[in-house]
Formats: C-alpha cells, sequence, structure tokens
C-alpha cells in the first residue's frame, strides 16, 4: 500500500507523483535497498546527532511527540520523522523544529528520487533517505525517529548507534507482514510482534519499554541481552502511576511527579512516562525535570483523540456537539477508545481498509454506539457498511454524515483510519503544523 499525497505546491506535486509510481517487489525485506540508497547520497544516517529511535504498535508517534516537546521545552533544537502523513507530506520531516518547507522538499525529493535510479526502492524508503539527508544537513542538537512498520526491517533500522531505543505498547496488527511465516522467528503471535519490533536494539544503546504479558517479554529481554543493550523495562527497572492531580514516576535515579498530559486518554500518561524512561536511562541527552514537565503538558499529537476544533467541517454539523477524530485502526487503539468512552453514548462515523479488522473498534465500543456510519477511506480500498452489522448505514463522506445525524447533543467520534483522518483535518482546514 503507498501513502498516498497531494501538495498545492506544484514543484512537490511533481516529485510526490515520482513517489507515488514507486513499488515494493512482492516479497523483499531486508535493509540493503535504504542502505545502497543512502550509500548513494553520501551515507548521512552515520552523521546525524544523537538519535532515539522509538517502535511499537501503539503510541509510539505520542511517545515521539512527548519526547520532542520535551527536549524543545529545554531549549533543545530537535529533528523528527514520523509517518504517516495527516493532510501534507511535509509532516514527515521536522527540521530543528519546523516542518520542512515546499522550498526545500521539492530539490531534496528530487535528489533522492534520482539517486534511487535503478534501486526500485519504496515510497517508505525515499522518504527516509530524504528525511536522513536533511537531518545531516541542518545543525540540530537530537533527532526523534519513528519506526514506520515493524523494526528489524524497517528503513529506519540502518541507524547503527542510537543514544537509546524504545518499545510502545505492543498489540496485534498489520499481520500480513509482521506474521509472516518464517523460519526461526517465534510462532506465538505476540512474542512474534515483540521480535519485530526489538529488532532496533543496538549494541550498548538503551532500551526503555513497557510492561508486557510474559512469550513478548521474553523476546525483548532475549533481544537486549544479546545484543549487550541495558534494558529499563516499566515494572522492573521503572514504575508510573497517575492520581487525580499528577503522574508519578520512579527509577533507580529518584522520584519524580509531574503532570497529567493534557492528550486526551488516559494511555497517555503511560506514554509519557516512556518518554521520561527513555531520557532517564541514556547518557548523550541531558533534559531537565522542568522541561519534562512543560513538554508533557504542551505535547500535541493529531488525530489521537483530538477534539476537532471548529473549521469548515464543523460547522457542517451541530455547532454544539463534540467531534473527536482518531485515527485508531487496531484491537489495541479499539480497547483505548472503549475506556476513554466508556458510560457515554456516542455517534460513531468510521472508516476502515479492508484489511483491518472492523471489530477491532466497535467490539469495546458496543455499549457506547448510539448510531453507525460507514464512509469510505478516500484513495483506498476500504470496508463496506455491510460488514458492520444490519444497524450500520452507509454514508459517501463525513459531511454527509455528520449533516444527517440527530440533533440530541451526543457526541461523534471518527475512526478507523489515519488516513480517514487526515481527510477530516483537510475538509476543516485545521492542518497539523
Amino acid at each position: 500500500m503507498k501513502d498516498f499525497a497531494t501538495s498545492s505546491d506544484p514543484a512537490v506535486q511533481a516529485q510526490l507523483d515520482r513517489l507515488a509510481a514507486l513499488s515494493v517487489p512482492q516479497g523483499r525485506l531486508g535493509l540493503e535497498t535504504i542502505r545502497a540508497l543512502l550509500a548513494r547520497l553520501g551515507d548521512p544516517h552515520k552523521r546525524l546527532p544523537p538519535v532515539l529511535h522509538i517502535a511499537g504498535t501503539n503510541g509510539k508517534g505520542s511517545t515521539c511527540a512527548f519526547l520532542r516537546a520535551m527536549l524543545e521545552a529545554d531549549g533543545q533544537r530537535v529533528h523528527m520523522t514520523t509517518s504517516p502523513h495527516l493532510v501534507r507530506y511535509n509532516e514527515r520531516i521536522r527540521l530543528a523544529g519546523e516542518l520542512i518547507s515546499d522550498d526545500r522538499l521539492a530539490p531534496l525529493l528530487v535528489e533522492v528520487l534520482d539517486a534511487g535510479h535503478g534501486l526500485a526502492p519504496s515510497f517508505f524508503e525515499v522518504t527516509i533517505a530524504a528525511a536522513f539527508a536533511e537531518f545531516a544537513r541542518v545543525p540540530a542538537d537530537v533527532c526523534v525517529i519513528e519506526v514506520g512498520l515493524g523494526g528489524r526491517f524497517d528503513a529506519t533500522n540502518v541507524i547503527e548507534s542510537p543514544a537509546a531505543c524504545a518499545i510502545a505498547a505492543l498489540g496485534i496488527d498489520h499481520e500480513r507482514f509482521l506474521l509472516a511465516p518464517e523460519e526461526g522467528t517465534p510462532q506465538i503471535p505476540l512474542a512474534r510482534i515483540a521480535f519485530e519490533k526489538a529488532g532496533i536494539v543496538k549494541r550498548g544503546s538503551s532500551l526503555a519499554t513497557l510492561s508486557y504479558p510474559p512469550e513478548a517479554q521474553a523476546e525483548i529481554e532475549r533481544a537486549a541481552l544479546g545484543a549487550g543493550a541495558p534494558l529499563a523495562m516499566r515494572g522492573r527497572d521503572w514504575h508510573c502511576s497517575t492520581t487525580a492531580t499528577g503522574l508519578h514516576y520512579a527509577d533507580r535515579h529518584g522520584e519524580l511527579v509531574l503532570p497529567l498530559p493534557t492528550l486526551p486518554g488516559a494511555h497517555q500518561a503511560e506514554n509519557a512516562a516512556l518518554a521520561v524512561a527513555m531520557l532517564r536511562h541514556q547518557d548523550f541527552v541531558s533534559v531537565s525535570r522542568e522541561a519534562m514537565a512543560e513538554g508533557i503538558r504542551t505535547a500535541d499529537w493529531p488525530a489521537r483523540l483530538q477534539g476537532l476544533a471548529p473549521g469548515t467541517l464543523r460547522s457542517a454539523g451541530s455547532a454544539d456537539r463534540a467531534i473527536w477524530l482518531d485515527g485508531g485502526h487496531n484491537p489495541s487503539a479499539g480497547e483505548a477508545l472503549g475506556r476513554h468512552f466508556a458510560g457515554e453514548r456516542l455517534h460513531l462515523i468510521v472508516g476502515m481498509l479492508d484489511a483491518k479488522d472492523p471489530r477491532a473498534l466497535t467490539a469495546p465500543l458496543l455499549d457506547s454506539i448510539a448510531s453507525l456510519t460507514v464512509v469510505p477511506v478516500p484513495g483506498h480500498e476500504c470496508h463496506p457498511a455491510s460488514v458492520f452489522g444490519p444497524s450500520a448505514r452507509a454514508a459517501p463522506d463525513v459531511p454527509t454524515a455528520l449533516a444527517v445525524l440527530p440533533d440530541d447533543g451526543l457526541p461523534v467520534l471518527v475512526s478507523g483510519s489515519l488516513y480517514l483522518a487526515g481527510e477530516v483535518l483537510r475538509l476543516n482546514g485545521t492542518l497539523p503544523d
């Protein structure tokens, strides 16, 4: 699947059209292509500021957002690459705190796409090569790098000596890629997922993790031991809990009482604590306690339980009802949404790619759903309303779905795909920055 992108800048769009034409040969795994591409660009990944490398099924992007906010609150310049983008491709490459400009992006993509001639790189490999090329050119204090898919064979895994690695929440997702039969890999699904994520561990680089079921924990411990990587695991090496007034964190370095995240959802406290653990268990980047607290307060991560601000789309429905936007599409994300909306009634507008399980969202939210409207995900093959059950109705798009809801004041949750979330933000005129 390609992550389609468009731009209002003709020079950028010309290169995005070239990106969209790329394809990955069936069955190709490994880092040989990205390494060859980076070699043609002068191996920029070997000249980066200290790297914080984050994997996980859910929460890795939020952890990156907390890290960036903490580091910037400390006065440091931060490069960051995350995926996918929601509205603009530029969101994938943040240079010293700012999204890459169109003036820089167009020639950068020309350079990388031309360098890839004959290598048949993928959309994501070109993107990561472009990000690393710019990160090596523009001065900064630290790089925050989110794994795209898995870890072991992800294009970001060319990083040789990160300052620290982290693994966020684990769950079953991208089964076609991450659970494909392979000799010598774990047979238990969650253990295999942990094995793939732990592939980012490097010798001598610290690894901060959450706590996991025994089969997943064993794979992560095995990877850390094999790489000689110091392991800081929640529940053993660091601890966190929340009260009504704060996030309580403790490890061998002492205790911290930090503010609760502004980002909605109880799970965000865990992501913030993982960012703290990652910073406190490495020796390359120093961040003050005050900056950690400020970062937790100010971190922003669009389309993850985001309250939709007034805009073009918001005015299409009732201006009085809350509209929530979340890109969740797997069972772990569905469970987080179920916990957040427990005891509350809502109207669910969902668009989900056909490779995903509709029950991942509808089952955890079953007791909350007052109505269920299914919309297409533009540019992608997606599930029809019929697979969501007899009570689901279809709408051609989100504005139509909002317009026909009863005027009952109940909140609305738009979910099922980050691609759909990006379309909602675009229609509303509230672009991530």
